[in-house]
This record gives C-alpha cells, sequence and structure tokens, in this order.
C-alpha cells in the first residue's frame, strides 16, 4: 500500500495520549502523519507547561496540525489551575446577554490561543429538552432552541474572533436521550418534523453562520434510520447536514472508543460508514493500538474500493484546509498574562450574577436571528 494513501488516512485521525509530555506513543503517531490531537486532563500541568506540550507536538509534526480541546465550562473544563474559571453553559444562556455570550466565547479563545490551542469542542448545541438526560444538562444553555441558538452563535464568533474555531455539538441532538452515550448507545423515537422544529434549529443556524466544524452524536434516531448512529448514518449525516442544510465545513466524530460506538460496531464499520455518510475527521482518544489499526484501517478500506476515492478525498482535502485556516505555529514565547486576568474574571462574575438576575427581554425568533448584529472585537 502506498505510503501517501497510509498518511492521508493518518490525517483523518485527531487522537489522544497519556502523560504531559511528548513521548514515543504520540511521536510514532505524528510520525504517521495524524492530522490533529485532543488535549485531556491528564495532560494538562500548569498553563506554562500546557504551551510548551503544544508547541513540542507542533514543533515535532513540522506540519500545520490542530491542537484541540474540550474546554466548554462548568463541568467539562480540561484547563482549570491558573485559567479563568468558565461557568456552564445553563449559567450563560440564564444571563441571556448576547454581547456578554460573546465576550466570553472571546475571553476563551484568548486563553486557548495562549497556551496553543486551535480548535475548541464548544458551543454545544443541544437543546436540554429531557430533565433526566444524564450527560447534557447544563452543558446546553437552555431548554429552548432560540435561546440555544443566540447564545451558542454568539460564544462561537466571540471564539473565532479570537482565532479559536468552534465545533459545535452534537448533531442532530443529544439534548433528550436518556443514556449517556460514553457508556451506551442512546436511541430516539422523534421524528423529522420534531427534529426540525426543535433539535436541528441551532444546527441550522450554525450552519448559516458557517460554524467552522460540527461533531456528530453517537445517537440511533429510529425514524431517521433505525440501524445506525448517526455517526454512521448517510441518511442524517449526508442527506439532512450535507445536502439539506448545505453545510461544507469539517464534519468531526464524537470519540470513537465511548461505549455507544465500541460495544456495538466493529472499527471498519464505523469508519467505513463514518466516512461515506459524511465525517471527515475521527476522534479517537485512549487507545495508541486503536489509532493506529484505524489509519491502518481507512487505507485499507480505501485501497479496497470500501471508501470511494473521491469522497476520501474531499474529507482529506477539508482537514487539510482546516488546519491551513486556524493551525498557529508553535509558541515562541509564553505570555500567560491574559489568564485568569482582572478583566477575564470581572467578565464571569458580570455573567455569573446576571444569570441570577431577573428575565430579560426573550431571544429573538432564531429564523432572523442573524439579522442581529454581533459585536465585534
Amino acid at each position: 500500500m502506498p505510503l501517501d494513501l497510509r498518511s492521508s488516512a493518518a490525517r483523518l485521525l485527531i487522537v489522544g495520549f497519556h502523560g504531559r509530555r511528548l513521548e514515543a506513543e504520540l511521536e510514532s503517531l505524528l510520525e504517521r502523519g495524524v492530522g490533529g490531537v485532543i488535549i485531556f486532563s491528564r495532560n494538562v500541568g500548569a498553563p506554562a507547561e500546557v504551551a510548551e506540550l503544544t508547541s513540542a507536538i507542533k514543533r515535532r509534526a513540522a506540519r500545520p496540525l490542530v491542537v484541540s480541546v474540550d474546554q466548554e465550562g462548568g463541568n467539562v473544563l480540561r484547563l482549570r489551575e491558573g485559567f479563568t474559571p468558565i461557568p456552564a453553559m445553563r449559567t450563560v444562556g440564564a444571563a441571556d446577554d448576547g454581547e456578554l455570550s460573546f465576550a466570553l466565547g472571546r475571553l476563551m479563545g484568548r486563553e486557548l490561543r495562549a497556551v496553543g490551542f486551535d480548535l475548541d469542542y464548544a458551543p454545544v448545541l443541544d437543546v436540554d429538552t429531557n430533565p433526566q438526560n444524564p450527560v447534557i444538562g447544563p452543558r446546553s444553555f437552555g431548554r429552548t432552541p432560540d435561546v440555544v441558538s443566540w447564545h451558542g452563535l454568539a460564544l462561537m464568533t466571540g471564539l473565532g474572533s479570537s482565532g479559536v474555531a468552534a465545533c459545535g455539538k452534537h448533531f442532530p441532538g443529544h439534548g433528550d436521550t436518556l443514556q449517556d452515550s460514553h457508556l451506551d448507545l442512546p436511541r430516539l423515537e422523534h421524528p423529522l418534523e420534531r427534529l426540525e422544529s426543535v433539535e436541528l434549529v441551532p444546527f441550522r443556524a450554525a450552519v448559516k453562520a458557517a460554524i467552522p466544524a460540527l461533531m456528530t452524536a453517537h445517537v440511533i434516531f429510529r425514524e431517521l434510520d433505525p440501524e445506525w448512529p448517526a455517526t454512521m448514518s448517510s441518511l442524517i449525516v449526508r442527506a439532512i447536514l450535507r445536502n439539506q442544510l448545505g453545510y461544507e465545513g469539517l464534519v468531526v466524530s464524537d470519540d470513537l472508543e465511548m461505549k455507544a460506538i465500541a460495544d456495538h460496531y466493529s472499527l471498519e464499520d464505523v469508519l467505513v460508514r463514518g466516512l461515506n455518510a459524511g465525517v471527515d475527521a475521527f476522534l479517537c482518544c485512549h487507545s495508541a493500538e486503536k489509532m493506529h489499526s484505524a489509519i491502518d484501517t481507512i487505507a485499507s478500506a480505501v485501497a479496497k474500493g470500501l471508501v470511494p476515492a473521491y469522497r476520501f478525498e474531499q474529507a482529506v482535502e477539508r482537514m487539510t484546509n482546516f488546519a491551513m485556516r486556524w493551525a498557529a505555529p508553535p509558541i515562541d514565547a509564553f505570555d500567560g498574562s491574559l489568564l485568569a486576568s482582572p478583566e477575564h474574571l470581572a467578565l464571569v462574575e458580570q455573567v455569573v450574577s446576571r444569570a441570577g438576575g431577573p428575565p430579560s427581554v426573550p431571544p429573538p425568533d432564531p429564523t432572523v436571528m442573524l439579522d442581529r448584529k454581533l459585536p465585534s472585537d
């Protein structure tokens, strides 16, 4: 099998690793050509150490490489010590001030850029319609699609104004599930009409606003595709996200090692069906063995014609262009003056205070929300 096929296949992997330094496990994956790296709490030391780690990764890759993180706010914060404590998005939605949501996104982007990140897996665009949902809850901006749409777009724009790409999640909606896809495979009965009026509203708005990336949900929507979860479904990713909504940006899968996927499908099935459905890049966050296997599996599937050459080339081009647009060079000299600065802490205090105050004017109809001028940097 040609080396360039394997290195192109590797471009479609965003990988995790263990430890706080660049070691052999990750070096071998960088050598193979992976397109991105995701940082978890297990990799995080003091801010200066994080900056050195991301820079070491980028120097070793010696090409545009996307370094990413789940820095949502609330319970999902990988960067804590030395960084501004970002409140849960439920608090941001309750504050219900688009200017503050934008400013918070800008704050998050500035702090992420200061330590070398290019992509944030935020905002959560799931609508929190089910109080029993074990995995979304306070990660969502609110219980209505207009609140989620408006504040999600404001936060996304704030991140982008600081040079960090936003990745909205989890398409086409994880807000009404009773299961956590980290542990089980959720199933929803909602027909397309319900999705159109609730779950898809924030994603439609995000597509219209040219969000750089979207993440798929490991959820089966029985009325749309009774057999395959969204990550593997052409009826959901290609037919709805790509064709109906017209999204041309990067589509990233949620982690392939989550039990919703890993306990029910083979790696080949997930990768082949995911690619054919329209997914461009795959998160693989824990097992180096599985990461290497994923690279080989993609390359083999393309060589065998299980994934058409045009679809593979399209995914590689999207990932390459994304890295060219968003991946910053290694940091020359770390400057932590913005991190947890008085200005940033005061902004968070303002959001939290506003969230506890009286209700504000309801957000605008999401169909016209893009006419509302977002603040500029």
